[in-house]
């Protein structure tokens, strides 16, 4: 396995294992983290661990003409009894997303470390979070960064049913972004369209100008 050192660079995508790692170490400055995500490389760790960096050979992604949206959720959508909006409370967002309470323990992984440089990202104009409310209460929502009209979703809460999906139904709704990157399979954004393509592909959708 390869470490990193101070110089802002990755191996070779030859490289990678076959979980999709493809180093260890460096660190999480706004400037490599940037870096990763323009060559389709993301880090996700615990806490005490090493960072590690992740470019998986499957990508899931979705794309954005092929979302589903299930009648009982347009029903939802359309009672219009949610507000939503984007970068008003970013920092409560990710701290939702490190803290709820999740069945499938996925979001353990956002270490103090990995917050604030997220936040970082986010106070560069690069990252983005959409916001789900209801009754004036903060109920949902989800962050990630945008990297050449793509979204690099990151990570998802809801405190009510369907606050997370509604968000990622209004991201994939926009006309901003030409894929969203999910990054590993999921169950719930399969329901939802995204499917995985091979890494090459993802590739080279993001280099696309």
């Amino acid at each position: 396995m390869i470490w990193l050192t101070k110089e802002l660079t990755f191996p070779d995508y030859k490289y990678a294992t076959k979980e999709g790692i493809i180093a260890l170490g460096g660190d999480l400055s706004w400037e490599r983290l940037l870096y990763a995500y323009k060559n389709g490389i993301f880090p996700w760790f615990s806490e005490d661990d090493p960072i590690v960096w992740y470019c998986p050979i499957k990508r899931m992604v979705l794309f954005p003409d092929e979302l589903k949206v299930s009648k009982s959720m347009r029903k939802i959508i359309n009672k219009n009894e949610f507000i939503i909006t984007e970068n008003k409370v970013f920092e409560a967002v990710i701290y939702n997303c490190k803290n709820i309470d999740r069945k499938d323990g996925l979001g353990t992984w956002i270490t103090d470390d990995m917050q604030q440089a997220y936040i970082n990202l986010h106070n560069k104009g690069i990252a983005k979070s959409i916001e789900v409310w209801f009754d004036d209460k903060l109920v949902g929502g989800l962050y990630g960064l945008e990297i050449n009209g793509i979204f690099c979703g990151e990570s998802m809460f809801s405190h009510i049913s369907n606050a997370s999906k509604i968000a990622f139904i209004y991201l994939a709704n926009s006309t901003h972004y030409k894929l969203i990157d999910c990054q590993v399979y999921n169950n719930h954004l399969a329901s939802l369209g995204a499917r995985e393509i091979e890494r090459d592909l993802f590739l080279e959708i993001l280099k696309e100008e």
